[in-house]
């Protein structure tokens, strides 16, 4: 049984892209966003000697799930803070999150994840130990952040990457 060769999905969305932005489906623009794609992709592969080729994207579906309901909590409770609906000092904490996640698409992924959830920046990684550092806006139960990051960001990410 032959195992089929992936569609490599840079090129495909590059030109998707091309075409939106244009708004165009011209046979002009077709080539262009197609030549556009493909020289784009093999001008960047310099820049990512390490391909990515997630697996379990199924799993993909609940993690992204995961992420819009954290953002739009993270969002309103940040509201709160910045509006003064709550009377009490936030309590701006780091905190170091030991990680399991070794692969550095996945790694990424982690750090957009935590950046683009307000309230949250991911400070740093000891690449030595493996230790994420996070800065909290808020931090109520230092507990409860490690159990979300290892369990609804982590632990996705290692099935889809790792």
């Amino acid at each position: 049984m032959k195992r089929r060769r992936p569609i490599p999905l840079l090129p495909v969305f590059l030109t998707a892209m091309w075409l939106l932005l244009n708004d165009s489906l011209s046979p002009g623009h077709i080539v262009l966003g197609i030549v556009f794609g493909l020289f784009i992709t093999a001008a960047v592969a310099a820049l990512r000697p390490l391909p990515a080729w997630p697996h379990r994207l199924h799993v993909a579906i609940g993690l992204i799930w995961n992420v819009l309901h954290d953002i739009v909590r993270s969002n309103l409770a940040v509201g709160r803070i910045i509006l003064g609906a709550t009377r009490r000092q936030p309590n701006i904490e780091f905190i170091k999150i030991p990680l399991d996640l070794r692969d550095p698409h996945g790694l990424a992924m982690l750090t957009v994840i935590i950046t683009g959830t307000p309230g949250t920046v991911w400070a740093g990684l000891d690449a030595g130990s493996n230790v994420l550092t996070l800065h909290v806006l808020d931090l109520q139960d230092e507990a409860a952040w490690v159990r979300t990051i290892k369990q609804r960001y982590e632990r996705p990410l290692m099935e889809i990457f790792e």
